[in-house]
């Protein structure tokens, strides 16, 4: 339930027209995709939200199992069941076109994305509310553990936020491009108004895997005002049979891979956007080292890749989105972005030669 000094807020004037005018506060979107075996909890726990003006839509990507079919039966039997809308997909288009859909039809002030098949806290979506009216925020990040259900459960603090506030411009980019893992690159566990997806036109790829990529990683440079606390909000359950976990896996499709590779490059297209920003270079190194460790990867899985990359693949996608002129006058990250950008100008060979090297260095390389 909300506490008195929310509902004591100016912002809070027109509630009950709202809710009357089937308007909500929140919208929590769920891409849903065969995950009959995940999704009654997944359910569940949203529906256990304290905060009230809450809608929940599911969007159906034409999945084969009985996943629909659980959530209607939740959905006639709950008291909130009347808040939930089941969306359908004219065919399996991937969870990056269910995501488009869900902020098309969302009636809520604020977004906030979900995986099928994990959980969040009883109180996620009041905190995070809390905390966006407060500070007036367009965005506020919480924080997340790391289940790996096929090790036996064990739990790992993925990702711990410091409680912190961002009110100026810049100021949030400039944090999250200081080091490469700056920020989770999930678009699970933010709470977004859902204005900034419709003025800036952001969307995501219309593929299975890293969909989210090309918007989470610029996302921070159309943000002013971003809240992050410490609270763990949200449960990332780990499990061998997602596209995610190629550990687990006997092949992997190179399209999956390309896919991936197809998303960054989009993301290098758009670099000259940030031109003159004070993260520009910041930007372009963390852009370049997500190059670096796909292709780390790609050889880590070559044997069980179909059809197998080629040198030439790999030094490709290692080019750089600067000149070599562009990259000796930057300022900041001038040697790690200069070594980078030889990794896509060296002989394809070579350049191969030299990410093995380095993966072994880093550990991600056997």
């Amino acid at each position: 339930m909300h506490s008195n000094s929310l509902f004591s807020s100016k912002k809070y004037n027109n509630y009950v027209e709202d809710m009357v005018e089937d308007k909500y506060e929140v919208t929590i979107g769920i891409p849903v995709y065969n995950v009959e075996k995940y999704i009654r909890q997944t359910v569940e726990c949203i529906l256990e939200q304290t905060f009230e003006s809450i809608e929940y839509i599911l969007c159906d990507d034409c999945g084969a199992d009985s996943s629909v079919a659980i959530i209607e039966e939740i959905k006639a039997r709950h008291p909130r069941g009347k808040d939930i809308r089941i969306l359908s997909q004219p065919k399996n288009m991937g969870v990056g076109c269910a995501r488009n859909r869900i902020i098309k039809e969302a009636k809520g002030r604020y977004l906030y994305f979900m995986d099928s098949d994990d959980l969040i806290a009883a109180n996620t979506i009041e905190l995070l509310y809390q905390n966006a009216i407060k500070y007036d925020a367009e965005i506020v990040y919480g924080s997340m553990d790391k289940i790996f259900v096929y090790k036996g459960g064990e739990v790992f603090h993925y990702r711990s936020y410091p409680n912190i506030q961002f009110l100026k411009e810049d100021e949030f980019a400039n944090y999250v491009f200081r080091k490469y893992d700056g920020i989770q690159g999930s678009t699970c566990n933010f709470l977004i108004d859902i204005n900034i997806y419709n003025k800036y036109g952001l969307h995501y790829q219309p593929i299975n895997y890293w969909e989210d990529f090309s918007l989470t990683f610029d996302l921070p440079t159309y943000l002013k005002r971003v809240v992050m606390i410490p609270d763990v909000t949200y449960y990332y359950m780990c499990r061998a049979d997602t596209l995610s976990n190629y550990q687990e896996r006997q092949q992997i499709e190179k399209k999956e891979i390309l896919d991936t590779m197809g998303a960054i490059n989009d993301v290098k297209a758009g670099t000259d956007r940030l031109r003159g920003k004070p993260y520009f270079a910041k930007r372009c190194y963390k852009l370049m080292m997500t190059c670096f460790y796909i292709s780390c990867t790609i050889l880590r899985y070559e044997k069980i890749t179909s059809p197998a990359f080629s040198n030439n693949e790999i030094r490709d996608f290692m080019k750089s989105p600067l000149t070599f002129r562009e990259t000796i006058k930057l300022k900041d990250r001038k040697i790690e972005n200069l070594f980078l950008y030889m990794l896509g100008e060296l002989p394809a060979k070579m350049s191969v030669a030299v990410i093995r090297i380095l993966g072994k260095k880093k550990g991600l390389l056997g």
